[in-house]
């Protein structure tokens, strides 16, 4: 079977040794009604949390995946994984059941919802085809109302299309709701071949929308329908390996797309929620042989490794209809500086037109750190706007970059790091850096790899650590207006707040 494959020339390879995982703990008293309120699983009105360890054992299967979730206010943790009750089929070896996550409200019946990829997950006989559940949130709690609902391939399932080896259905999730209020979820299916004969790991995703959950078909680069998707379909594309989105549009990363005869240089495809022929209006393409990209393709470069994406309003509007895209390019070059990695964003406009926005790179003037070979900047990327409906600005619209190969010592090897910086200003102007030992608690190890898990909201920057030394795995919430080496106002680790004690890559996802 096909397992951690390097989606990009230049992608980290991690491992992780295997750990125990305790029992599961109830849910603890919850509310009568649903409150709206982002991530809110139980509708008591505050915000929960849902951490996966992707790499858990449970029961006696290794690898087979399970996610912890942490009702706020202090009511208590619940387990999921495939011997859950209610949740459609069993835990297997390598499944790695919560690798991807995203929250949405899927019914809109007021409670947050949680999708869940598990793309190793085996169909029949079709090894790492992939799956995603959607568990539902309720005054009962997560799981506590009805039954989760699965989405696979295969001619009699709600995906359609035929599951396949390797197709690695839910390696990437993205959800939210549109400007015009329909729930939305974008699934990757990075392994997917497509055409006839085939044409092995192009990749594609899946569109999911409303509360019906109408299914848009499979999307790919060889897909007319809606308009012609940006590119072609060609061997380890990988289109859908990374998502973002917005309310107005969403991104597809191609971290694998070759340009001209350059392998792995990397695109991306920017899409409209607008519905065309049943399917969403394909915008532009993007990659560095284009004018309006900064940079030159490379062998490498990975340009779409990583994504993010959020709502702008720039000044003097009055209204709240662009976005904002930053591509994370880990593998690009800097001068000599081989892997140093860099991030450009990108304005999307109400038109579906595209402008430069910002480049940016730990050579940009007055940035903490410094660019060095092996970093790999922007290998990991969140994103928010706390006010959205207001200006943009350096203060409430911020982005987060992993830099998972940073070293600060020599015995520090890959102990990584996140950059924090204003997606709206000068890059230098308020930006932040933390790592192991200044800011992430713990103390700095070989190959920690800080930066590999983020995840933001309104609530702050969620950082995970679930590699390193097994005491120092936990997840982090940092303010994003966090100064550098400063401190999470909240931690999450096993064996607090309800969660279970032992792990194996706890954090690996968290939203």
């Amino acid at each position: 079977m096909r397992r951690r494959t390097a989606l990009t020339a230049g992608a980290l390879v991690l491992t992780a040794s295997a750990l125990g995982a305790g029992p599961a703990t109830p849910a603890a008293a919850v509310a009568a009604a649903c409150s709206g309120v982002e991530s809110d699983f139980n509708g008591d009105g505050i915000r929960d949390t849902a951490i996966a360890d992707p790499e858990a054992t449970v029961g006696t299967v290794p690898r087979a995946g399970k996610v912890h979730i942490v009702y706020g206010g202090d009511k208590g943790a619940l387990e999921l994984s495939q011997e859950t009750a209610g949740i459609p089929g069993g835990a297997e070896r390598d499944d790695q059941y919560g690798f991807a996550l995203a929250v949405y409200d899927a019914d809109a019946d007021g409670c947050a919802d949680l999708a869940v990829g598990a793309p190793y997950e085996d169909i029949s006989t079709n090894a790492d085809a992939g799956m995603v559940h959607i568990v539902y949130g309720s005054a009962a709690g997560l799981n506590g109302g009805k039954a989760a609902k699965e989405h696979i391939q295969g001619a009699t399932t709600t995906l359609g299309g035929a599951a396949e080896a390797g197709d690695w259905l839910g390696y990437a999730l993205t959800a939210g709701r549109t400007a015009a209020g329909s729930p939305f979820l974008v699934v990757g299916v990075p392994g997917e071949s497509v055409l006839d004969p085939a044409v092995e790991d192009a990749g594609g995703f899946y569109y999911i929308h409303g509360t019906g959950q109408t299914v848009a078909g499979l999307i790919s680069q060889d897909t007319e329908t809606g308009g012609a998707i940006p590119g072609s379909a060609e061997p380890d594309d990988r289109f859908g390996a990374s998502v973002a989105s917005s309310p107005h549009h969403f991104a597809v990363g191609t971290p694998g797309e070759a340009l001209g005869t350059v392998p792995f240089a990397g695109g991306a495809a920017v899409l409209s929620h607008t519905l065309v022929s049943g399917s969403p209006k394909p915008l532009f393409g993007l990659g560095q042989d284009q004018d309006i990209v900064d940079g030159a393709e490379e062998a490498g470069d990975g340009f779409a490794t990583s994504l993010a994406m959020v709502p702008y309003r720039p000044a003097g509007a009055t209204t709240t209809n662009e976005s904002l895209l930053a591509v994370g390019v880990p593998g690009e070059d800097l001068s000599t500086t081989v892997d140093a990695g860099a991030v450009q964003v990108f304005r999307v406009t109400a038109a579906g037109t595209l402008a430069k926005h910002a480049w940016i790179d730990q050579n940009t003037a007055d940035v903490e750190q410094a660019s060095d070979a092996g970093d790999f900047f922007g290998q990991r990327l969140a994103a928010v706007n706390t006010a959205p409906g207001s200006t943009s600005s350096g203060t409430n619209t911020r982005l987060a970059i992993g830099v998972p190969g940073e070293e600060s010592a020599e015995e520090h090897q890959e102990k990584g790091g996140v950059h924090i910086v204003p997606l709206v200003g000068a890059t230098g102007a308020s930006d932040a850096w933390i790592d192991p030992g200044w800011g992430i608690p713990g103390e700095p190890a070989p190959v920690q790899l800080a930066g590999m898990s983020l995840a933001g909201s309104t609530a702050g920057l969620y950082v995970g650590m679930p590699y390193g030394p097994a005491v120092d795995h936990g997840v982090h919430l940092f303010p994003w207006g966090t100064a550098n080496g400063g401190a999470p106002t909240k931690t999450f680790k096993p064996g607090w707040d309800g969660i279970p004690a032992g792990d194996t890559a706890f954090g690996a996802a968290v939203r």
